[in-house]
């Protein structure tokens, strides 16, 4: 019995190996890219300029929230620091028969950008105290904190002392005066001494009723017989649509001789 004939295979029929071999040596048909439209280069661009903006708008949210605040942190504690200076250098007369329902004349209204002050308010916190300047523009408020409106009352004068500051950013020197209630005290240091406010009201306002910071607050034109103080800053708390306003009297006033109130001798005597 003869043996078969041994045929080789076709050349035309490819063994499924090889084909696998030869694809996988990148000659695999591919898709054919199509040329971007002007519309995709539009698209791909303002999508990049979005984020782009997105990620400026961030960063300036964290410089006005946290780097102002260190900024002006910085300004103001070295301006109470050399103010504290000042004082100790050149102490003001001794007053021994001085009367606290009677504070004196005070000082006469200092030019603007003048530190003639410090405000301490022991409800927010043992270590606040923050410098008064002459003025309440943005070259005072955004660097020195609590500016003095010009032309109100000067502390323990008979009117109204009138102060403003930011709730948030720039040293945010009034971010929690929604704590202040009825009885909180609000100090002032001055070379002449201590003045005690104690509050006794606080409203919500809008921006245009400036009244509030009247020699009578409300009654414009009306003669004052209190001394009295004010602060104001914007309201709610990242907004400024309408000002958050608390009003305090004078309770008493000690000269700078006598020592600090016992609330706040251990801030003055750190400070």
């Amino acid at each position: 019995m003869k043996d078969k004939e041994r045929h080789p295979a076709p050349k035309n029929i490819h063994n499924p190996k090889d084909k696998g071999e030869r694809m996988s040596q990148g000659t695999a048909p591919t898709a054919e890219r199509r040329p971007r439209t002007v519309l995709h280069w539009i698209i791909q661009i303002t999508g990049e300029l979005l984020i782009t903006v997105g990620l400026l708008l961030l960063l300036f949210v964290a410089w006005q929230l946290w780097w102002t605040n260190i900024d002006a942190d910085r300004t103001q504690s070295q301006a109470v620091s050399t103010l504290v200076q000042e004082f100790d250098s050149n102490p003001a007369e001794p007053l021994p028969d001085w009367d606290p329902n009677t504070p004196p004349a005070g000082l006469s209204e200092p030019g603007h950008g003048e530190v003639f002050g410090i405000v301490y308010i022991p409800k927010f916190g043992s270590d606040y105290q923050r410098p008064a300047t002459q003025g309440t523009s943005s070259d005072v408020l955004d660097s020195l904190g609590l500016g003095h409106y010009e032309g109100s009352a000067m502390p323990g004068q008979v009117g109204n002392f009138s102060l403003a500051g930011h709730r948030q950013t720039r040293g945010k020197v009034l971010n929690d005066i929604d704590l202040l209630t009825e009885g909180d005290h609000i100090y002032v240091r001055t070379k002449d001494g201590y003045y005690t406010y104690t509050v006794y009201s606080h409203e919500i306002v809008q921006p245009d009723q400036v009244e509030v910071i009247e020699p009578v607050p409300g009654q414009p034109g009306v003669a004052p017989t209190e001394r009295l103080l004010t602060l104001t800053t914007c309201h709610p708390r990242y907004g400024d649509t309408e000002r958050y306003i608390v009003h305090a009297r004078l309770e008493s006033w000690r000269p700078a001789a006598a020592g600090a109130p016992a609330e706040i001798a251990a801030s003055v005597a750190g400070s």
